[in-house]
């Protein structure tokens, strides 16, 4: 088949590793494939590197940016026309609002034999938003779906969302887990030490680490104020804040006010091949972003072994299972994530029970081999099927 993936950018973070891991996957399996993006810049990184590693075939289009901007919109439209008119793809699977947006009216109007998926990562909608702009999201979400020929969700939660907004129909839609390999994090505990070397801690010491962007709605804020207020009962323990972003100085002061800064290690931005490094120094994972579609961070914490409390939102609820691999506490709720983690630093036994049940679980479910066969799975189902007769995959991880 001949496959395009459009994203709006491949910084480093979850729908980009996602997307990635895909478009080199289908490469492998025999597939013509090629990704569409625009630029990658700012504080969250590029994923530029790896794409070069996988040798699949980027095309860089400079007006295809987050901020909507009617100009840039309109020329992005119809250099992806132009691209779609000129190799015809089979399949032309988009990510993000924006290349979902506008990558799907373009597919539809400039190669109309195309079919076209669209993966949902999360929602570009949100409770945290201006009701008019969430509102404003939703219509142009709607008006995309009539572009859509099959939708993949990396949740049950994002899809039901999605369905009950009226954006989703009942059929043509499939929930696939969002892969990654899982080989490395089987290897990389044998690094463990190294990286804890590298923060200063030794043996005794309990890291409590998060991996996310420094960004709004990313929610490390919560985890900073209940380790301010945990930390003298606890002496031992440090934090650790994987990623950077545009609030890392607003928490760097955070920090200092509290007197924290020999046991709060901020990481900077991380490439992805070294995740797993950092995940096998935690020993116990946070994850407290507000807004999420399947938290690939969290699913990363339990592949190295540890459990992880979590903000119950979107589609943690479909990782974590409460009491065996971690816990889920109410959205900004402190109290709880504070009694959570005391009773996992408190004992040990129950942190070593809970990360065995974790790692276990994300081995059996979150392969990007997985993945990737359920994608190519969809793409040859709906291209052999009238799109009125989809037949829907089976809703599992």
């Amino acid at each position: 088949m001949k496959i395009a993936h459009v994203i709006t950018r491949m910084i480093i973070g979850g729908a980009q590793e996602n997307t990635l891991a895909t478009v080199s996957g289908l490469k492998q399996r025999g597939h013509e494939v090629i990704l569409i993006s625009g630029p990658s810049r700012g504080p969250e990184g590029s994923m530029q590197k790896d794409i070069e590693k996988t040798d699949v075939y980027l095309i860089i289009i400079p007006e295809l940016v987050r901020d909507i901007s009617i100009w840039h919109d309109v020329i992005a439209f119809f250099k992806l026309g132009q691209i779609f008119r000129k190799h015809r793809f089979d399949i032309i699977h988009t990510h993000s609002a924006k290349a979902g947006f506008i990558g799907r009216i373009a597919a539809k109007f400039f190669s109309k034999k195309s079919k076209v998926v669209h993966t949902l990562h999360g929602s570009s909608f949100h409770p945290y938003q201006n009701a008019l702009v969430r509102y404003f999201y939703i219509l142009c979400e709607k008006i995309a779906s009539k572009f859509t020929d099959y939708f993949i969700s990396v949740s049950s939660v994002i899809l039901d969302n999605h369905i009950k907004r009226g954006i989703v129909r009942k059929q043509g839609h499939s929930v696939i887990r969002s892969g990654f390999q899982v080989e490395e994090y089987k290897q990389a505990y044998q690094f463990r030490e190294e990286v804890r070397k590298q923060l200063g801690l030794i043996n005794k010491n309990i890291l409590i680490g998060m991996i996310g962007r420094l960004f709004p709605l990313k929610g490390q804020e919560y985890l900073l104020r209940v380790f301010a207020k945990i930390s003298d009962d606890y002496p031992d323990t440090h934090l650790m804040l994987v990623g950077d972003g545009i609030l890392r100085k607003d928490f760097e002061n955070f920090v200092k006010a509290n007197h924290l800064q020999q046991r709060v290690h901020f990481t900077g931005l991380v490439e992805p091949e070294k995740i797993p490094l950092f995940a096998s120094s935690i020993d116990i994972g946070v994850h407290t972003s507000l807004r999420e579609g399947l938290p690939r961070a969290v699913v990363q914490i339990l592949a190295a072994g540890s459990p992880v409390v979590a903000f119950n939102i979107d589609g943690a609820k479909e990782v974590i299972q409460n009491g065996i691999n971690g816990f889920l506490v109410p959205a900004r709720n402190e109290a709880m994530l504070e009694e959570k983690l005391r009773l996992l630093i408190e004992h040990p036994e129950e942190r070593k029970r809970m990360g065995i049940a974790g790692q276990h679980m994300v081995f059996e479910e979150f392969s990007t081999e997985k993945m990737v066969a359920k994608i190519e799975k969809v793409y040859f189902n709906i291209i052999e099927k009238n799109s009125s007769h989809y037949r829907k995959e089976p809703d599992e991880g």
